[in-house]
């Protein structure tokens, strides 16, 4: 998280995101845009990573840090179930 966001850890307690996995690329792109319209902060839009898939991040009312990723080597179905 922190190379991806551009941030270096601090003392104390370390840092954390939450992650919403989702089907697809374009996916990605959809849950930020309705995070950006709901108010939250994008705190690095949505890229290719180097691991393989694309993900952005949003920050919420409280600070939280939140992924939205697609993980091409996951299968997301249609209730959100991830297989690894």
């Amino acid at each position: 998280m922190a190379t991806e966001l551009g941030v270096t850890p601090s003392h104390g307690v370390p840092p954390i995101s939450l992650s919403h996995n989702v089907a697809s690329v374009a996916k990605v792109d959809a849950v930020l845009a309705q995070a950006r319209e709901a108010g939250a902060g994008i705190e690095h839009p949505a890229a290719h990573q180097p691991w393989g898939g694309y993900s952005g991040y949003f920050s919420d009312p409280d600070g939280f840090h939140w992924e939205v990723a697609f993980n091409p080597t996951w299968a997301v179905d249609s209730t959100g179930h991830v297989t690894v």
